[in-house]
């Protein structure tokens, strides 16, 4: 059936959405769905793509220690370029899934959490941006050389890192429960826990890492934290892709 043929159907009834809006037929609208579900992909990738690229760089650089260095530290030394460019390219792809969500949400319907959850997750993309242009200070033994001890003063840079990362975070955490909340008023109980239980997990880790220590514990604390978020991400980018239908309600 061509878009025509959806747009203006025997009878003069148009079809409609989820909401019970019309829809529009094939051509701009098209163009827009599409748009939405292509950013909402960032969100799948996002996480798979940050995690991969800082693991081959913990298990390849001298001197690092994936149970005692956090990520961050890899922005140091001569390859530090790829852990810049790891931290701003999954930013960029977390903004953009954030504004997917904001897109889609707007279509399968509002309520409770659906302005406030993107934009918190796309302040955690700008985080990771930022955290990405101010590296993390050398510490703990990393890059060689540098005194097994936390930094001694906190330079530019690292305070640049510690803002945004830290904010980062925060919005992230609060993001995760305020879309519980979208989730809890539509039904879905399994992912209104799971937002739950990420955001919480997740400021726990958080809470470890800033405290300044480097013990294994805290630090695999902390990768848990970071999987589960992305594992969220994902299973929320993937929800919302399958439900944002494939013509746009009329405006």
């Amino acid at each position: 059936m061509s878009g025509t043929e959806q747009s203006n159907p025997v009878g003069g009834a148009r079809p409609t959405g989820p909401s019970g809006s019309p829809l529009v037929g094939r051509g701009d609208a098209d163009r827009t769905a599409a748009v939405t579900r292509s950013l909402l992909g960032y969100g799948i990738v996002a996480g798979p793509f940050y995690v991969v690229v800082g693991l081959v760089q913990g298990l390849t650089r001298s001197g690092f220690d994936l149970t005692r260095h956090d990520l961050s530290l890899l922005a140091n030394g001569p390859l530090g370029w790829i852990q810049i460019g790891n931290l701003v390219l999954t930013g960029l792809m977390t903004i953009a899934a954030a504004v997917g969500m904001a897109r889609s949400l707007r279509v399968v319907g509002g309520g409770p959490g659906t302005v406030w959850g993107p934009r918190l997750v796309g302040a955690y993309g700008v985080g990771l941006v930022g955290a990405g242009v101010f590296p993390a200070d050398p510490a703990y033994g990393f890059p060689p050389g540098t005194p097994d001890a936390p930094p001694a003063a906190i330079g530019v840079g690292g305070l640049g890192h510690l803002l945004f990362g830290g904010l980062g975070f925060l919005c992230l955490v609060v993001g995760a429960l305020v879309l519980a909340r979208h989730y809890a008023a539509a039904g879905r109980a399994g992912t209104a826990w799971f937002s739950r239980v990420t955001g919480v997990v997740f400021l726990l880790a958080f809470l470890g890492v800033a405290s300044g220590s480097a013990s294994p514990v805290v630090v695999l604390g902390f990768w848990v934290g970071v999987v589960l978020v992305w594992t969220w991400l994902a299973v929320v980018s993937v929800d919302l892709y399958r439900r944002t239908p494939l013509l746009t309600p009329a405006v």
